[in-house]
Protein backbone atom coordinates (compact mmCIF):
# COMPACT_ATOMS: atom_id res chain seq x y z
CA UNK A 1 0.00 0.00 0.00
CA UNK A 2 1.21 3.64 -0.56
CA UNK A 3 0.23 6.38 0.97
CA UNK A 4 0.22 10.20 0.09
CA UNK A 5 0.40 12.79 3.57
CA UNK A 6 -0.44 16.46 2.26
CA UNK A 7 0.94 19.20 4.66
CA UNK A 8 -2.35 19.71 6.98
CA UNK A 9 -3.40 21.28 10.20
CA UNK A 10 -5.29 19.21 12.45
CA UNK A 11 -7.61 19.70 15.27
CA UNK A 12 -10.38 17.69 17.15
CA UNK A 13 -10.44 15.08 19.53
CA UNK A 14 -9.56 10.95 19.14
CA UNK A 15 -9.18 7.97 21.28
CA UNK A 16 -5.75 6.70 21.86
CA UNK A 17 -5.51 2.98 20.06
CA UNK A 18 -5.13 0.31 22.48
CA UNK A 19 -2.17 -1.10 24.05
CA UNK A 20 -0.44 -4.10 21.94
CA UNK A 21 1.79 -4.32 24.95
CA UNK A 22 -1.15 -4.99 27.70
CA UNK A 23 -3.12 -6.82 25.00
CA UNK A 24 -0.27 -9.52 24.36
CA UNK A 25 0.38 -10.48 28.21
CA UNK A 26 -3.36 -10.56 28.93
CA UNK A 27 -3.36 -13.47 26.20
CA UNK A 28 -0.62 -14.84 27.73
CA UNK A 29 -2.05 -14.60 31.51
CA UNK A 30 -5.29 -15.87 30.24
CA UNK A 31 -3.97 -18.68 28.26
CA UNK A 32 -1.93 -19.54 31.66
CA UNK A 33 -4.93 -19.11 33.62
CA UNK A 34 -7.74 -22.45 34.48
CA UNK A 35 -10.57 -20.83 33.95
CA UNK A 36 -12.44 -18.21 32.17
CA UNK A 37 -11.04 -14.51 31.50
CA UNK A 38 -12.36 -11.49 30.04
CA UNK A 39 -10.17 -9.58 28.17
CA UNK A 40 -12.47 -5.64 27.73
CA UNK A 41 -11.12 -3.73 24.53
CA UNK A 42 -9.28 -5.97 23.08
CA UNK A 43 -6.92 -4.72 20.49
CA UNK A 44 -7.03 -5.73 17.05
CA UNK A 45 -3.65 -5.09 15.68
CA UNK A 46 -1.38 -7.51 13.81
CA UNK A 47 0.58 -8.71 16.69
CA UNK A 48 -2.40 -8.67 18.53
CA UNK A 49 -3.97 -11.03 16.25
CA UNK A 50 -1.18 -12.85 16.22
CA UNK A 51 -1.26 -13.74 20.15
CA UNK A 52 -4.53 -14.58 19.78
CA UNK A 53 -3.60 -17.08 17.25
CA UNK A 54 -1.34 -18.32 19.46
CA UNK A 55 -3.37 -19.17 22.69
CA UNK A 56 -5.87 -21.11 20.14
CA UNK A 57 -3.22 -23.37 19.13
CA UNK A 58 -2.14 -23.64 22.79
CA UNK A 59 -5.75 -25.13 23.66
CA UNK A 60 -7.39 -21.80 24.69
CA UNK A 61 -10.47 -21.26 23.52
CA UNK A 62 -11.71 -17.75 22.06
CA UNK A 63 -15.38 -16.55 22.00
CA UNK A 64 -16.13 -12.70 21.27
CA UNK A 65 -19.02 -10.91 23.33
CA UNK A 66 -21.50 -8.73 22.01
CA UNK A 67 -19.61 -6.13 23.55
CA UNK A 68 -16.71 -6.55 21.83
CA UNK A 69 -14.97 -8.07 24.86
CA UNK A 70 -13.26 -11.75 24.73
CA UNK A 71 -14.11 -14.45 26.70
CA UNK A 72 -10.91 -16.81 26.82
CA UNK A 73 -11.01 -20.69 28.59
CA UNK A 74 -7.76 -22.61 29.09
CA UNK A 75 -6.69 -25.39 30.85
CA UNK A 76 -3.45 -23.77 31.61
CA UNK A 77 -1.43 -25.49 28.39
CA UNK A 78 -1.81 -29.02 29.40
CA UNK A 79 0.04 -31.22 26.58
CA UNK A 80 -2.91 -33.11 25.71
CA UNK A 81 -4.44 -29.96 24.23
CA UNK A 82 -2.06 -28.83 21.41
CA UNK A 83 -2.50 -30.59 17.82
CA UNK A 84 0.34 -32.76 17.07
CA UNK A 85 0.96 -30.66 13.03
CA UNK A 86 3.97 -33.13 11.38
CA UNK A 87 4.79 -34.19 14.10
CA UNK A 88 4.69 -31.67 16.56
CA UNK A 89 2.63 -28.21 17.24
CA UNK A 90 3.55 -25.33 15.41
CA UNK A 91 2.90 -21.74 16.60
CA UNK A 92 3.41 -18.81 14.21
CA UNK A 93 3.98 -15.23 15.87
CA UNK A 94 3.94 -12.84 12.78
CA UNK A 95 6.44 -10.13 13.22
CA UNK A 96 5.77 -9.97 16.64
CA UNK A 97 9.30 -9.48 19.04
CA UNK A 98 7.20 -9.76 22.09
CA UNK A 99 5.46 -12.45 20.76
CA UNK A 100 8.41 -14.70 20.12
CA UNK A 101 10.18 -14.08 23.14
CA UNK A 102 7.22 -14.49 25.46
CA UNK A 103 5.16 -17.46 23.81
CA UNK A 104 8.34 -19.31 23.73
CA UNK A 105 8.68 -20.10 27.11
CA UNK A 106 5.45 -20.81 28.01
CA UNK A 107 5.08 -23.25 25.01
CA UNK A 108 8.05 -24.95 26.28
CA UNK A 109 5.72 -25.63 29.79
CA UNK A 110 4.44 -28.22 27.44
CA UNK A 111 6.06 -31.61 26.95
CA UNK A 112 4.82 -32.05 23.51
CA UNK A 113 7.89 -30.81 20.59
CA UNK A 114 6.39 -27.43 19.13
CA UNK A 115 8.09 -25.73 16.21
CA UNK A 116 8.30 -21.79 16.88
CA UNK A 117 7.89 -19.21 13.80
CA UNK A 118 7.48 -16.07 12.19
CA UNK A 119 7.45 -14.30 9.58
CA UNK A 120 9.11 -10.79 8.31
CA UNK A 121 11.89 -9.13 10.05
CA UNK A 122 11.12 -12.02 12.97
CA UNK A 123 13.28 -14.37 10.69
CA UNK A 124 16.43 -12.16 11.08
CA UNK A 125 16.14 -11.39 14.65
CA UNK A 126 18.26 -12.88 17.06
CA UNK A 127 16.54 -15.45 19.19
CA UNK A 128 20.42 -17.47 20.55
CA UNK A 129 18.72 -16.76 23.64
CA UNK A 130 16.94 -19.55 24.15
CA UNK A 131 19.81 -21.72 22.98
CA UNK A 132 21.98 -20.34 25.91
CA UNK A 133 18.91 -20.80 28.91
CA UNK A 134 16.64 -23.73 27.61
CA UNK A 135 18.77 -26.34 28.34
CA UNK A 136 19.22 -25.14 31.97
CA UNK A 137 15.47 -25.42 32.58
CA UNK A 138 15.36 -28.91 31.00
CA UNK A 139 13.90 -28.05 27.63
CA UNK A 140 15.04 -29.79 24.52
CA UNK A 141 15.15 -27.21 21.93
CA UNK A 142 17.06 -26.75 17.95
CA UNK A 143 17.50 -23.78 16.63
CA UNK A 144 18.31 -21.95 13.11
CA UNK A 145 22.17 -21.09 14.31
CA UNK A 146 19.88 -18.80 16.82
CA UNK A 147 17.24 -17.45 14.62
CA UNK A 148 13.73 -18.95 13.55
CA UNK A 149 12.56 -21.55 13.23
CA UNK A 150 13.25 -22.82 16.58
CA UNK A 151 11.96 -26.61 17.89
CA UNK A 152 11.49 -27.09 21.47
CA UNK A 153 10.50 -29.84 24.11
CA UNK A 154 9.69 -29.32 27.67
CA UNK A 155 8.29 -29.38 29.93
CA UNK A 156 10.13 -26.43 31.39
CA UNK A 157 11.36 -27.03 34.90
CA UNK A 158 11.89 -23.57 37.01
CA UNK A 159 15.08 -23.61 39.19
CA UNK A 160 17.05 -21.01 39.58
CA UNK A 161 19.09 -19.07 36.58
CA UNK A 162 21.24 -15.56 35.70
CA UNK A 163 20.56 -14.07 32.85
CA UNK A 164 21.53 -11.33 30.57
CA UNK A 165 18.55 -8.55 30.36
CA UNK A 166 20.95 -6.04 27.90
CA UNK A 167 18.93 -7.18 24.59
CA UNK A 168 15.61 -6.70 25.51
CA UNK A 169 13.63 -7.60 28.64
CA UNK A 170 10.87 -9.62 26.74
CA UNK A 171 12.74 -12.53 27.01
CA UNK A 172 12.69 -12.33 30.76
CA UNK A 173 8.57 -11.02 30.48
CA UNK A 174 7.97 -14.59 29.07
CA UNK A 175 10.34 -16.58 31.91
CA UNK A 176 8.71 -14.79 34.62
CA UNK A 177 5.10 -15.89 33.50
CA UNK A 178 6.45 -19.37 32.74
CA UNK A 179 8.01 -19.53 36.30
CA UNK A 180 4.68 -18.35 37.34
CA UNK A 181 3.10 -21.35 36.14
CA UNK A 182 5.06 -24.28 36.71
CA UNK A 183 6.79 -23.20 40.44
CA UNK A 184 6.16 -25.67 43.07
CA UNK A 185 8.65 -23.71 45.26
CA UNK A 186 10.25 -20.15 45.21
CA UNK A 187 12.71 -19.64 42.44
CA UNK A 188 14.71 -16.43 41.80
CA UNK A 189 16.14 -15.50 38.26
CA UNK A 190 18.96 -13.29 38.48
CA UNK A 191 18.88 -10.30 35.51
CA UNK A 192 22.37 -8.22 34.71
CA UNK A 193 22.09 -5.42 32.62
CA UNK A 194 18.09 -4.86 32.11
CA UNK A 195 16.76 -3.09 29.91
CA UNK A 196 13.10 -1.60 29.25
CA UNK A 197 12.68 -1.57 33.32
CA UNK A 198 9.21 -0.27 32.35
CA UNK A 199 7.71 -2.65 30.13
CA UNK A 200 8.99 -5.22 33.39
CA UNK A 201 6.53 -3.43 35.33
CA UNK A 202 3.56 -3.95 32.99
CA UNK A 203 4.30 -8.13 33.10
CA UNK A 204 4.34 -7.87 37.01
CA UNK A 205 1.43 -5.22 37.12
CA UNK A 206 -0.76 -7.79 34.72
CA UNK A 207 0.76 -11.41 36.25
CA UNK A 208 -0.60 -9.62 39.97
CA UNK A 209 -3.79 -9.27 38.19
CA UNK A 210 -3.73 -12.85 37.27
CA UNK A 211 -2.68 -13.75 41.03
CA UNK A 212 0.65 -14.21 41.22
CA UNK A 213 3.37 -13.58 43.19
CA UNK A 214 6.63 -12.45 42.23
CA UNK A 215 8.90 -10.07 44.49
CA UNK A 216 10.80 -7.56 42.59
CA UNK A 217 14.68 -6.95 44.04
CA UNK A 218 15.19 -4.03 42.21
CA UNK A 219 15.14 -5.12 38.83
CA UNK A 220 18.63 -7.16 39.76
CA UNK A 221 16.69 -10.30 40.41
CA UNK A 222 12.59 -11.21 40.75
CA UNK A 223 11.50 -13.72 43.50
CA UNK A 224 8.67 -16.26 42.14
CA UNK A 225 7.13 -18.00 45.00
CA UNK A 226 4.17 -20.85 44.29
CA UNK A 227 0.30 -19.66 44.48
CA UNK A 228 -2.46 -21.78 45.30
CA UNK A 229 -4.32 -22.85 41.68
CA UNK A 230 -7.26 -24.86 43.88
CA UNK A 231 -9.63 -21.78 43.41
CA UNK A 232 -8.80 -20.59 39.86
CA UNK A 233 -12.02 -17.67 39.31
CA UNK A 234 -13.00 -16.08 36.34
CA UNK A 235 -10.67 -12.74 36.28
CA UNK A 236 -11.52 -9.84 34.27
CA UNK A 237 -8.67 -7.72 32.28
CA UNK A 238 -8.82 -4.28 30.76
CA UNK A 239 -6.41 -3.40 27.97
CA UNK A 240 -4.72 0.20 28.21
CA UNK A 241 -4.26 2.78 25.84
CA UNK A 242 -1.48 2.31 24.46
CA UNK A 243 1.66 5.19 25.02
CA UNK A 244 3.34 3.66 21.71
CA UNK A 245 0.80 4.63 19.39
CA UNK A 246 -0.49 7.30 21.21
CA UNK A 247 2.78 9.17 21.43
CA UNK A 248 2.29 9.84 17.55
CA UNK A 249 -0.50 11.45 17.81
CA UNK A 250 1.17 13.84 20.56
CA UNK A 251 3.63 14.72 18.26
CA UNK A 252 1.31 15.46 15.02
CA UNK A 253 -0.88 18.02 18.10
CA UNK A 254 3.05 19.25 19.10
CA UNK A 255 4.05 19.84 15.05
CA UNK A 256 0.58 20.83 12.92
CA UNK A 257 -2.35 21.52 15.48
CA UNK A 258 -4.38 21.13 18.49
CA UNK A 259 -5.54 17.99 19.92
CA UNK A 260 -7.22 16.42 22.62
CA UNK A 261 -6.26 12.69 22.97
CA UNK A 262 -8.44 10.34 25.26
CA UNK A 263 -7.59 7.11 26.42
CA UNK A 264 -3.70 6.80 27.90
CA UNK A 265 -3.60 6.33 31.65
CA UNK A 266 -1.04 8.71 33.05
CA UNK A 267 -0.47 6.11 36.02
CA UNK A 268 0.10 3.69 33.52
CA UNK A 269 3.64 1.41 33.76
CA UNK A 270 4.64 1.62 30.25
CA UNK A 271 7.24 2.92 28.91
CA UNK A 272 6.30 5.41 26.31
CA UNK A 273 4.74 7.67 28.58
CA UNK A 274 8.13 9.06 28.88
CA UNK A 275 7.07 11.26 25.17
CA UNK A 276 5.42 13.69 28.06
CA UNK A 277 8.63 14.87 28.94
CA UNK A 278 10.01 15.18 25.55
CA UNK A 279 6.56 17.12 24.95
CA UNK A 280 7.32 19.32 28.37
CA UNK A 281 11.06 19.70 27.21
CA UNK A 282 10.63 20.89 23.73
CA UNK A 283 8.24 23.83 24.90
CA UNK A 284 5.00 22.66 23.17
CA UNK A 285 1.83 23.64 25.05
CA UNK A 286 0.61 21.01 27.31
CA UNK A 287 -2.53 20.30 29.08
CA UNK A 288 -2.81 16.87 31.15
CA UNK A 289 -5.49 15.50 32.67
CA UNK A 290 -6.66 12.15 34.57
CA UNK A 291 -8.89 11.56 31.06
CA UNK A 292 -7.56 13.60 28.77
CA UNK A 293 -4.53 15.37 27.05
CA UNK A 294 -4.37 18.10 25.16
CA UNK A 295 -1.43 19.31 23.30
CA UNK A 296 -0.53 22.50 20.76
CA UNK A 297 1.98 23.76 18.76
CA UNK A 298 3.14 27.16 20.31
CA UNK A 299 3.47 30.59 17.96
CA UNK A 300 6.89 30.24 18.70
CA UNK A 301 7.57 27.57 17.90
CA UNK A 302 9.27 24.64 19.79
CA UNK A 303 13.21 23.81 20.85
CA UNK A 304 15.95 21.09 20.70
CA UNK A 305 15.73 19.11 23.77
CA UNK A 306 17.98 15.94 25.15
CA UNK A 307 16.25 12.28 25.84
CA UNK A 308 17.18 9.32 27.52
CA UNK A 309 15.70 6.50 25.37
CA UNK A 310 17.28 3.86 26.69
CA UNK A 311 14.19 2.36 28.42
CA UNK A 312 12.22 3.45 25.82
CA UNK A 313 13.72 2.84 22.17
CA UNK A 314 9.95 2.94 20.17
CA UNK A 315 9.89 6.38 21.02
CA UNK A 316 13.06 6.94 18.72
CA UNK A 317 10.70 7.42 15.64
CA UNK A 318 8.36 10.34 17.31
CA UNK A 319 10.68 11.43 18.90
CA UNK A 320 12.93 12.09 15.53
CA UNK A 321 9.47 13.66 14.20
CA UNK A 322 9.25 15.94 16.86
CA UNK A 323 13.05 17.08 16.54
CA UNK A 324 13.11 17.51 12.91
CA UNK A 325 10.49 20.45 14.14
CA UNK A 326 12.18 21.72 16.72
CA UNK A 327 14.56 24.47 16.64
CA UNK A 328 18.28 23.46 16.87
CA UNK A 329 19.90 20.24 17.98
CA UNK A 330 18.25 17.28 19.56
CA UNK A 331 20.45 14.54 21.46
CA UNK A 332 18.61 11.19 22.02
CA UNK A 333 20.23 8.57 24.05
CA UNK A 334 19.99 5.13 23.55
CA UNK A 335 20.85 3.99 19.85
CA UNK A 336 22.30 0.71 20.78
CA UNK A 337 18.52 -0.32 21.45
CA UNK A 338 17.81 0.40 17.82
CA UNK A 339 19.51 -2.32 15.54
CA UNK A 340 17.53 -5.18 16.43
CA UNK A 341 14.00 -3.37 15.73
CA UNK A 342 11.85 -4.48 12.69
CA UNK A 343 13.99 -2.24 11.17
CA UNK A 344 17.59 -1.11 12.07
CA UNK A 345 15.89 1.89 13.09
CA UNK A 346 18.46 4.09 13.81
CA UNK A 347 19.90 3.73 10.22
CA UNK A 348 16.57 3.86 8.91
CA UNK A 349 15.68 6.61 10.36
CA UNK A 350 18.72 8.94 9.19
CA UNK A 351 17.99 7.53 5.80
CA UNK A 352 14.20 8.48 5.63
CA UNK A 353 14.19 11.82 7.35
CA UNK A 354 17.45 12.53 5.18
CA UNK A 355 14.95 12.17 2.20
CA UNK A 356 13.01 14.89 4.00
CA UNK A 357 15.66 17.34 4.32
CA UNK A 358 16.31 16.53 8.04
CA UNK A 359 19.77 15.76 8.89
CA UNK A 360 20.49 13.43 11.53
CA UNK A 361 23.87 12.35 12.75
CA UNK A 362 24.99 8.79 14.77
CA UNK A 363 27.19 9.11 17.33
CA UNK A 364 28.06 5.71 19.33
CA UNK A 365 24.95 5.63 21.73
CA UNK A 366 23.66 9.03 20.54
CA UNK A 367 21.31 9.82 17.58
CA UNK A 368 21.70 13.82 17.16
CA UNK A 369 18.85 15.23 14.93
CA UNK A 370 18.98 19.05 13.15
CA UNK A 371 15.90 20.52 13.26
CA UNK A 372 13.91 23.67 12.92
CA UNK A 373 15.70 23.68 8.81
CA UNK A 374 12.76 22.81 7.69
CA UNK A 375 10.98 19.58 6.60
CA UNK A 376 10.28 19.06 3.03
CA UNK A 377 7.58 16.42 0.82
CA UNK A 378 9.55 13.31 -0.18
CA UNK A 379 9.16 10.10 -1.57
CA UNK A 380 10.33 7.92 2.01
CA UNK A 381 9.66 3.51 2.57
CA UNK A 382 9.13 1.97 5.84
CA UNK A 383 11.03 -0.58 5.53
CA UNK A 384 7.76 -2.80 6.40
CA UNK A 385 8.57 -1.21 9.59
CA UNK A 386 5.22 0.51 11.24
CA UNK A 387 6.98 3.25 13.17
CA UNK A 388 8.93 4.23 10.24
CA UNK A 389 5.75 4.73 8.58
CA UNK A 390 3.94 6.67 11.18
CA UNK A 391 6.86 8.87 11.72
CA UNK A 392 7.28 9.52 8.19
CA UNK A 393 3.67 10.48 8.34
CA UNK A 394 3.29 12.53 11.35
CA UNK A 395 6.61 14.54 10.24
CA UNK A 396 4.51 14.88 6.51
CA UNK A 397 1.99 16.95 8.40
CA UNK A 398 4.24 19.73 8.91
CA UNK A 399 6.44 19.28 5.41
CA UNK A 400 6.38 22.19 2.68
CA UNK A 401 5.07 19.44 0.18
CA UNK A 402 3.08 16.11 -0.32
CA UNK A 403 4.82 13.07 1.44
CA UNK A 404 4.60 9.81 -0.38
CA UNK A 405 4.58 6.62 1.58
CA UNK A 406 5.74 3.53 0.13
CA UNK A 407 4.87 0.03 2.05
CA UNK A 408 2.27 1.94 4.22
CA UNK A 409 0.39 -1.00 5.52
CA UNK A 410 3.22 -1.76 7.91
CA UNK A 411 0.92 0.06 10.08
CA UNK A 412 -0.92 -3.19 10.54
CA UNK A 413 1.39 -4.34 12.55
CA UNK A 414 0.54 -1.89 16.21
CA UNK A 415 -1.94 0.91 14.70
CA UNK A 416 -3.89 -0.25 11.91
CA UNK A 417 -6.68 2.78 12.49
CA UNK A 418 -3.35 5.19 12.44
CA UNK A 419 -4.46 6.99 9.08
CA UNK A 420 -7.94 7.24 9.54
CA UNK A 421 -7.34 8.61 12.80
CA UNK A 422 -5.68 11.75 11.36
CA UNK A 423 -8.04 11.75 8.91
CA UNK A 424 -10.50 12.50 11.62
CA UNK A 425 -8.24 15.09 12.96
CA UNK A 426 -8.32 17.13 9.31
CA UNK A 427 -5.31 15.49 7.90
CA UNK A 428 -5.54 14.97 3.82
CA UNK A 429 -4.41 11.85 3.73
CA UNK A 430 -4.83 9.39 0.35
CA UNK A 431 -4.06 5.99 -0.69
CA UNK A 432 -2.22 5.82 -4.11
CA UNK A 433 -2.32 2.18 -6.47
CA UNK A 434 1.37 1.49 -7.86
CA UNK A 435 2.02 1.96 -11.46
CA UNK A 436 3.87 -1.54 -10.87
CA UNK A 437 0.74 -3.59 -10.44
Amino acid sequence: MIMKVYPSKISGVINAPTSKSSMQRACAAALLHEGTTVINNPGNSNDDLAAIGIIKNLGAEIKEQSNGSLQIRSNGIPGSKITPLGGGGALNCGESGLGIRMFTPLAALSSHEITINGSGSLLTRPMDFFDGIFPQLGIAIQSNFGKLPIKIKGPLQPIDITIDGSLSSQFLTGLLMAYGKAATRPVTINVNNLKSKPYIDLTLQVMEHFGYDVVNNNYESFLINPVDRSKNQAVNYTVEGDWSGGAFLLVAGAVSGNITVKGLDVFSTQADKKILEALRDCGCQLSISADEIVVSNPSLGIRGFHFDATHCPDLFPPLVALASFCNGTTAIEGVSRLAHKESNRGLTLQEEFGRMGINIKLQDNLMLVEGGTGVKGATVHSHHDHRIAMACAVAALGATGATTIEEAAAINKSYPDFYVHIKQLGATVSQIESIFK
